[in-house]
């Protein structure tokens, strides 16, 4: 079936976020004029095409050298390496106001920067850092993250993946499936286990015989992301390859933490523009000679709505303080991410009803924001698996084994 072409939305784009408690005064001027700009970038680039791209299942490339400009690739890698040098606060805010557009193209740059730029950053030798990050914080190089498998998901110790010593350079197999960003990564930061059973990174390049990337149709959710699999067949990968500083599961662990917490951050993005659009929406649509506003039962979802949104706002803000000293523990970020999400769907699926009809079409964000969030509340640990993971936390008990 042909693809339509790419068409520009005429509706302009209006949202302004919600601010019940005046959290801004929370925020420095710079996180201020971070949000302005990439707000700005948003709306110019990112709402007139996203449904169109969505409904035909096709990622906007174009937009790749633009999230480079705005600082999201890697928002707190070190200017050094040309990563904008920015605090955890910034990079939660550059998440929120991506996602707030749409989750998969937050999932690109959350991909680029917390799960390949940190890696190599955290764990990588002066020559792989000044080799990659440059180039992965333009743009120019993008890459990809292989920790899930078809039979190891929630479980990533058990991966199958593994590299052998053969002397000169390591020998690569394995498979790796819902790599977001994969069909046109130009690297892959993978991770298996070597001869002794120790999780180990490897930087992978495309072009490398043995090396692919078949692509997954058919998605519900994440439409505008590319997502694939990698797949290794014998892959012959230069010891320079290997990440020297990573072993165990710490390694991919702590790339998570990186992930979730802008996930916690950019979920609400969505959420934040349910709310918007459904409050805009309401005070507009007219029935029984008012507005539908006017209703108690479409009062009552929007008090709820911004009383949920105004909670996760506090939280992650709490959790960005915590990051820039340091002390955010992983069952802390662990939480954000899990109340986020669940915020968001709840609110997106509220704001799809008080739409009528119109919140499944294309003329309103909300549907989309809906399949995308199912997405975000699997990946990076199911719902299931951070409830769990804050019982650990709380009761000192393993339910994982």
């Amino acid at each position: 079936m042909s693809q339509k072409p790419i068409q520009k939305s005429a509706k302009k784009d209006l949202y302004e976020h919600p601010d019940y408690y005046l959290l801004d005064d929370l925020l420095t001027e710079e996180h201020k004029l971070i949000r302005k700009s990439v707000r700005e970038w948003v709306k110019k680039e990112i709402s007139p095409v996203i449904e169109s791209y969505a409904q035909n299942a096709e990622f906007p490339k174009h937009l790749i050298k633009g999230l480079g400009e705005i600082g999201a690739f890697g928002p707190t890698i070190p200017t050094e390496f040309r990563g904008a040098g920015l605090d955890h606060i910034s990079y939660g805010i550059i998440m929120q106001e991506i996602e707030r557009g749409d989750s998969g193209i937050r999932s690109t740059a959350s991909v680029q920067g917390s799960l390949v730029m940190y890696p190599i950053f955290a764990f990588g030798s002066e020559e792989q850092k000044r080799k990659y990050l440059p180039k992965l914080a333009t743009g120019e190089l993008m890459g990809c993250f292989g920790l899930t498998e078809p039979d190891h998901g929630s479980d990533p110790a058990g991966m199958a993946s593994i590299i052998k010593d053969a002397g000169s350079h390591y020998i690569l197999n394995g498979a790796k499936m819902w790599i977001s960003n994969s069909p046109f990564a130009d690297i892959a930061l993978v991770w298996a286990k070597d001869e002794e059973g120790i999780i180990r990174g490897v930087i992978v390049e495309r072009g490398m015989e043995g090396f692919t990337t078949p692509e997954t149709h058919n998605k519900w959710s994440l439409r505008a992301s590319a997502t694939g699999e990698l797949v290794f067949d014998n892959v012959k990968i230069p010891k320079e390859n290997i990440l020297p500083n990573a072993k165990g599961l710490k390694g991919p662990l702590s790339c998570l933490n990186q992930a979730r917490f802008g996930i916690a951050w950019g979920a609400l993005g969505a959420a934040m523009d349910c709310y918007d659009t459904a409050l805009r929406y309401t005070k507009e649509r007219e029935q029984f000679g008012k507005p539908i506003a006017a209703f108690q039962l479409q009062q009552k979802k929007l008090a709820e709505m911004i009383t949920e949104i105004t909670k996760a706002q506090l939280l992650v803000w709490r959790l960005g303080i915590l990051k820039n000293e340091d002390r955010a523990t992983p069952a802390q970020i662990s939480m954000a991410k899990r109340n986020s999400v669940e915020t968001a769907l709840k609110i997106a699926r509220e704001a799809r009803q008080m739409l009528g009809g119109m919140g499944i079409t294309g003329e309103f964000p909300i549907m989309r924001h809906m399949m995308n969030l199912e997405s975000v509340v699997t990946y990076e640990g199911t719902h299931d698996i951070h409830l769990l993971i804050t019982g650990m936390d709380i009761t000192g008990e393993n339910a994982f084994s």
